[in-house]
């Protein structure tokens, strides 16, 4: 991998986490991470920067930018990997204010970092984005509709991203992660247990049955995906969403 400048928002824990370790330990020039926790900030590996950043803060986001320009010049990476899970009930009850914060997170917060970047990528005509989504937004998930929606709607905006900036040498794609081992998705499970009357074992066994290799993935392996995205080994490869799920064969399993 050629040394690149590296920006991930929400990369001081899990995914994005293990995406800036993976691209520091790559050769990167310079990895950048934005989160909200700044307990995790101050546990960042050394030499990674890393920066207090409301993703969904317009002004925060602008800012955000200016001083990547300002310290960098430019950016050849982003990783738009910030998004938090959103209410687990029925559509029936889904609260509006609920509904409206889990889309502000997902998909502006997507929104913002796309533009950020374009605007520092678009100039030096070279740069690739990579948008989490999910496999929520690959299928659907029930009683996750806000978060459902909205990482459907990031690949609807990578696409587009992919289309727009195609001709100014600039790469956009998607990965989108199944059930991630890890502090968040087991949040998700003892969620949906609760919602489903079921316990919290019986749906991450329902997880993982619900995949061809029939096992939850970790962090690592969308890091890696990250890792091959950003490289001049995909240079060809442009406006995709990929999963990094074992291959969901059964997305909302009952077991």
């Amino acid at each position: 991998m050629t040394a690149q400048r590296v920006l991930i928002t929400a990369g001081a824990s899990g995914i994005g986490l293990e995406m800036a370790r993976a691209f520091a330990e790559g050769g990167a020039a310079a990895v950048w991470v934005t989160d909200v926790d700044q307990a995790a900030l101050a546990t960042l590996p050394d030499g990674i920067r890393g920066d207090r950043v409301d993703t969904s803060d317009e002004a925060a986001m602008d800012g955000l930018f200016a001083a990547v320009k300002a310290a960098w010049g430019g950016l050849d990476v982003l990783c738009a990997n910030a998004g938090i899970k959103g209410p687990t009930v029925p559509v029936a009850d889904m609260p509006m204010a609920d509904w409206r914060a889990c889309l502000s997170v997902n998909l502006d917060g997507a929104l913002l970092a796309a533009r950020g970047a374009a605007r520092l990528m678009v100039p030096q005509r070279s740069g690739v984005m990579l948008f989490t989504s999910s496999t929520s937004g690959l299928y659907g998930t029930p009683f996750r509709a806000p978060y459902s929606a909205a990482k459907w709607a990031v690949i609807g905006l990578m696409k587009t991203v992919a289309m727009e900036l195609g001709p100014q040498g600039i790469r956009a794609n998607a990965i989108c992660p199944g059930s991630v081992n890890g502090p968040r998705i087991d949040r998700v499970i003892e969620a949906e247990a609760k919602a489903k009357g079921m316990t919290p074992e019986a749906v991450r066994r329902g997880y993982a049955a619900g995949t061809a290799l029939g096992q939850l993935s970790d962090a690592r392996d969308v890091a890696a995906m990250a890792v091959f995205l950003a490289s001049p080994a995909a240079r060809m490869v442009s406006g995709q969403a990929i999963a990094v799920d074992g291959f969901t064969i059964n997305p909302d399993p009952q077991v």
